[in-house]
């Protein structure tokens, strides 16, 4: 296996920095890029064990494969499972041992090394898992940070990101950082939005520390991406817009949202054609799924991935495609990727990150779409990503003048905060 220049690049920005970020987009070969550089240090007795953080399936599923690929001297442990099997990974004598972010409070034995893959986990400065890895990261002399976009919820999301990396990039509190770079727009809701220029002053203080790979690097390498918004109009708007004015809906049962957040998710499945109630799901109209055969018969079943965002959506497509795998099934991912498999459905937060599926198709239909831009184009990455060998088509369905089409809409305005910082970090690299 060969590093492509630009990746053999990355790889040399590693090596170079005990603190480091990788910003590169799907399908760049982040894996492989940090396996090489991973590598030479083994090589070069600067680290004597690598313990790297992932989301649980691209722990199973990718870190493992990678290595084999990548670095086929050096053993790597996959942590997950039992606390009998953690335990076991983490005192072997593997070189790198790999666990999933769930698992921060079962770390032990000697590293001196860590990736988190994904850094975007750790977002959250707050949160109890930072809180736990903060304590023991002084124990790691190098550390770096995979991601595909600092920003892709606002620029807020950078701080944790920065920090567990080096607290010299932002500082040591969120709190001074907000206060230098944002304003409070609304106190009692903790709602905050950047400053004129804070951007282009966060992400300069970044620069140094990260290697950007810029898409036109790398875009020629991919096949096109199509993204296709496939609209389609709601039968019967009465009870979506009972639903959005009163909170409450009468069908054969009584269907409440207590907050604006919940009627939000009501909303949501709506426009889907269903909605969640007391007694389970009652469907009003299967207008999406009329469009999802229509989409599945134009392209004369070939294989295709569909992304579902509710358990219900899950099971009407197990009932109108009985063939359909998850990618839960026993190696859905192997089997997939061999052609084997006509309908393959996935969750955003289950398959976002990490696996490879450009083997096996270059279909993908979104029955609904996540809030997440992140998620979104790492699901959307799945098939755009190298290897691929085919024109990606992307089918987004949409119901007119429903919350799907402010889904959407959030999801460029966040792309467009995500680009601007990408463009700033990468000027004058």
């Amino acid at each position: 296996m060969e590093l492509r220049p630009y990746q053999h690049e990355a790889a040399d920005f590693l090596y170079a920095h005990d603190r480091a970020m990788i910003l590169a987009p799907v399908g760049a070969g982040k894996t492989a890029i940090t396996l090489t550089a991973m590598t030479e240090m083994l090589r070069s007795g600067f680290v004597d064990r690598w313990l790297v953080l992932a989301p649980k399936r691209v722990c199973t599923d990718v870190w493992k494969q990678e290595g084999i690929k990548w670095c086929p001297e050096f053993e790597i442990a996959i942590a997950v499972g039992t606390p009998a099997q953690r335990k076991a990974a983490m005192d072997s004598d593997a070189d790198i041992v790999v666990t999933n972010y769930d698992n921060i409070v079962s770390i032990a034995g000697n590293f001196d090394g860590i990736v988190f893959d994904e850094l975007t986990r750790l977002k959250n400065p707050s949160g109890k898992r930072f809180k736990i890895l903060e304590k023991m990261l002084d124990k790691f002399d190098i550390r770096w940070g995979l991601t595909g976009s600092f920003t892709s919820n606002g620029l807020e999301d950078v701080f944790g990101q920065c920090k567990v990396i080096h607290k010299a990039i932002l500082g040591r509190s969120k709190g001074a950082f907000m206060q230098q770079y944002f304003r409070c727009i609304n106190r009692e809701y903790g709602q905050w939005e950047p400053l004129p220029q804070s951007l282009d002053y966060v992400m300069k203080q970044i620069k140094p520390w990260t290697y950007v790979l810029e898409p036109g690097e790398y875009r020629d390498k991919l096949p096109p991406l199509h993204t296709i918004r496939m609209s389609v109009d709601m039968p019967d708007r009465k009870s979506y817009e009972t639903m959005k004015k009163e909170f409450v809906l009468e069908l054969s049962q009584t269907i409440t949202a207590a907050t604006a957040a919940a009627v939000t998710n009501k909303l949501q499945q709506l426009a889907g054609g269903f909605v969640y109630g007391p007694n389970g799901p009652e469907w009003i109209s299967y207008h999406k799924f009329d469009v999802l055969g229509e989409i599945l018969s134009e392209n004369q079943r070939d294989n295709t991935i569909i992304v579902y965002n509710y358990k219900e959506e899950l099971a009407e497509i197990q009932r109108r495609y009985p063939q359909m795998q998850t990618i839960d099934a026993p190696d859905a991912v192997e089997r997939w990727n061999k052609g084997e498999i006509e309908i393959l459905a996935i969750h955003p937060k289950s398959a976002g990150h990490g696996l490879n599926l450009q083997f096996g198709g270059n279909k993908i239909v979104f029955l609904s779409i996540p809030w997440s831009l992140e998620l979104y184009e790492q699901t959307i990455g799945r098939l755009h990503r190298s290897g691929q060998t085919k024109d990606v088509w992307c089918y987004v369905i949409l119901c007119n003048k429903t919350i799907d089409e402010r889904i959407f809409a959030s999801l460029y305005d966040k792309k467009s905060l995500a680009e601007l910082a990408l463009d700033e970090l990468a000027a004058n690299k």
